[in-house]
């Protein structure tokens, strides 16, 4: 990800000064009212938006307001739903926040405490739902850590404009644990393995079915195997896998 030099410096410059500002404000328990003022700060200090034309707490959802919305040249880009500082976020909030997102039909919502950030998906079909792009402690962020520059970099305003966001949620669609699980599980790799084996091994013989319980049973995570996005993943391998038999 192509990341301009001035917003890395901008996230340098002023993540130390909001990690203080932060760390006060927790220890202080301070309420939701003030969270919001710190949060549209770093909105504007951090993430580069104009806090008097792109940051607004008076949009309009069907009649309720919610915390904060990014809007740049009269297109939403984020609702953000804000707690106080001292509360963990929890599904109870997402759900209000991806309820916002569905009637507004956005793409993209923002649950956070001003410590914790939470970017998710909002996916309408087959069923309502918010997928987790990303999730990064402000308090613990790292400039010498790529992961941590492009969680920045995806909901800053020179990563709205390139659509930066896109990008990372296309890449993690096909570059998870899931993917690649469901891939260590596919016959050409098992084979490959066993293939290995046996020259490593000699006249031992090991069978692919030897090399696949091993891999399902004690590499791949079971917290994976059954998880639905593993399953997903495994069942188009198997269609890519079908495709290229046909053809």
């Amino acid at each position: 990800m192509n990341i301009p030099k001035k917003v890395t410096d901008r996230f340098s410059d002023s993540i130390t000064k909001f990690k203080r500002i932060l760390k006060k404000a927790q220890d202080k328990d301070v309420n939701e009212s003030d969270t919001v003022s710190i949060i549209t700060d770093i909105l504007s200090e951090v993430f580069g938006y104009d806090k008097y034309d792109e940051v607004t707490s008076e949009f309009s959802i069907k009649g309720t307001f919610c915390d904060l919305a990014i809007i740049i040249k009269g297109k939403l880009k984020f609702l953000i739903e804000v707690k106080a500082i001292g509360i963990n976020l929890s599904d109870n909030h997402l759900n209000q926040a991806l309820t916002y997102g569905a009637k507004e039909g956005i793409d993209w919502v923002i649950l956070t405490n001003g410590v914790v950030w939470e970017i998710y998906h909002v996916v309408l079909k087959p069923k309502l739902e918010a997928v987790q792009l990303c999730k990064f402690d402000f308090l613990e962020l790292n400039m010498r850590q790529q992961d941590n520059v492009e969680s920045l970099f995806i909901i800053c305003k020179e990563g709205q404009t390139k659509n930066a966001i896109d990008e990372y949620h296309e890449k993690a669609n096909f570059v998870n644990r899931y993917i690649i699980s469901a891939i260590l599980e596919d016959q050409s790799i098992i084979n490959s393995i066993r293939l290995k084996l046996k020259k490593i091994a000699g006249d031992i013989k090991v069978t692919n079915e030897e090399v696949l319980e091993i891999v399902s049973t004690e590499i791949i995570k079971r917290e994976i195997l059954e998880n639905d996005a593993f399953k997903k993943a495994r069942n188009k391998l198997r269609r890519l896998n079908n495709k290229a038999k046909k053809a």
